[in-house]
């Protein structure tokens, strides 16, 4: 990844770490980025650098990645807090509001039941059409 990633870590934003070599990953990360509300949030690869430090910091994998990341408060006191999987895609959707935050109230749905669909998104999306490298 390249150092313009690192650059673009604003400190009033939290911070979604995405797969980067997902092209499934990139193409929504893309389409969040477009959408009204979408640059209420920084985007990070999960390969980036400073992404790698942050996983390796709070114990999480830096090779094999099943999960989204997404950070709330990335430079503040409470940077050690983050949420993984569907807690972390809803809480981004909430910060980025307007009919996608609409979607959050799918938070109600049990969490084993929205992270193993997520699981099996996850464990499938590599064979989706358009990978990166």
């Amino acid at each position: 990844m390249s150092q313009s990633h690192e650059l673009q870590i604003p400190s009033d934003r939290p911070v979604l770490l995405f797969d980067g070599e997902c092209g499934l990953c990139v193409m929504l990360v893309g389409w969040l980025k477009s959408r009204r509300g979408g640059d209420r949030v920084a985007y990070l690869p999960l390969q980036a650098p400073r992404a790698q430090a942050y996983l390796a910091s709070q114990g999480l994998p830096t090779r094999e990645f099943d999960s989204l990341v997404f950070v709330p408060d990335w430079k503040g006191p409470q940077a050690a807090r983050h949420l993984l999987r569907t807690d972390g895609l809803f809480a981004a959707l909430r910060v980025i509001g307007g009919p996608l935050g609409a979607f959050a109230w799918l938070r109600v749905v049990p969490r084993p039941i929205r992270d193993g669909i997520y699981a099996l998104v996850a464990r499938l999306r590599h064979r989706l059409p358009g990978r990166r490298a």
